[in-house]
């Protein structure tokens, strides 16, 4: 079986934010921007790359999710909870550096991790934890 990842989303609350986040921030290049009505989803990818890819999305745009649900799904992404991914660079401090200096939340300056992986933590505008590995 050959399979790959092709996408995985995140949710956005603000596409201009978002968008200013993974481009402006993290250097990423915008692959698709697409509108339907109020609702945005944009993929972004690491510059040169054409996948796998990050879709912002709006969050529960699912037409069968409940009031409450997405309620939930709010509560949970303004807390930090709700979504994460994780990224690789190879030089970590140097990438902390210049993340920060940009003014993004730091929710873990870089630290050696007892399971062997060296890492640090950021989020986005829309809550989405943002965590950074160094290449080892």
């Amino acid at each position: 079986m050959d399979i790959s990842i092709q996408h995985s989303f995140l949710p956005q609350t603000d596409p201009e934010a978002s968008l200013a986040f993974y481009r402006d921030v993290l250097g990423f290049e915008v692959l698709n921007d697409v509108g339907y009505g109020e609702m945005r989803w944009i993929t972004v990818a690491p510059k040169g790359s054409t996948g796998p890819s990050i879709v912002l999305a709006p969050p529960a745009a699912d037409p069968g999710i409940t009031d409450d649900e997405k309620r939930v799904v709010a509560e949970m992404m303004a807390k930090g909870t709700y979504a994460t991914i994780v990224l690789r660079t190879d030089d970590l401090d140097a990438t902390f550096e210049q993340i920060q200096a940009t003014g993004a939340e730091v929710i873990q300056e870089p630290i050696d991790q007892p399971y062997g992986v060296r890492d640090c933590a950021f989020r986005d505008p829309a809550g989405n934890h943002v965590r950074i590995n160094q290449a080892g």
